[in-house]
């Protein structure tokens, strides 16, 4: 069965980058439809309706001989493409691992490191509403924590889990790479750096719009 592949993303958005990124290391022809999420584009009611109940993006859309559907979350969108594939470890420990990290940047790494960004690159201080001003210290520890394992561990093995590439490099480089944007020092991760470029290294690689 032939699947055709649509991307409903904004490009700011690291979780959508995750998934372009994911399709072009497998050479998988992904098109585009993007949205404003500061305009309000993915609330309307056609939206919610068609694409994602949530309001949120992105959503992989798939068509194929049984239809059209939708899948929304970054981590499974990268997962449904890359199935089968060698970004996903064949070996169940390697494989566990890999979603290991996946949970962490969902749970750790995005929540910190992403809001700041967006926060502070995107919206702007000065917009900043005052319950967010007074996060801003919290997630900026928490972030630093997460970039300091992260360090911690590249300082052991080359990749984030397995001897190659996996879905756990791909769903944490967006966020990462644009870190500084967010206020976060990155030559103070070292091992992150040496593995930022690793993945810019890697066939096919796209870089973030």
């Amino acid at each position: 069965m032939t699947e055709r592949y649509t991307l409903h993303e904004d490009p700011r958005s690291g979780n959508c980058y995750k998934i372009k990124l994911t399709a072009a290391l497998l050479d998988i022809p992904l098109e585009t439809l993007q949205y404003d999420i500061m305009q309000g584009e993915t609330r309307t009611p056609e939206f919610l309706a068609n694409i994602n109940r949530n309001g949120r993006i992105p959503v992989l859309q798939i068509e194929g001989d049984d239809g059209v559907r939708f899948l929304p979350e970054s981590n499974a969108a990268c997962w449904y493409l890359a199935s089968g594939s060698e970004l996903i470890p064949s070996d169940r420990f390697a494989q566990a691992d890999m979603l290991r990290w996946m949970f962490f940047e969902q749970y750790n790494h995005e929540p910190n490191i992403a809001t700041l960004r967006f926060w502070l690159s995107i919206i702007g201080e000065a917009n900043l509403t005052e319950q967010q001003r007074g996060q801003i210290m919290a997630k900026r520890v928490a972030g630093c924590e997460a970039l300091r394992l992260m360090d911690e561990h590249l300082g052991r093995s080359e990749w984030m889990a397995g001897d190659r590439a996996t879905l756990a490099d791909i769903a944490l480089f967006p966020y990462t790479h644009v870190a500084e944007e967010g206020g976060f020092g990155l030559e103070d991760y070292p091992q992150v750096c040496r593995w930022i470029e690793q993945v810019r290294k890697l066939p096919g690689f796209v870089a973030m719009a």
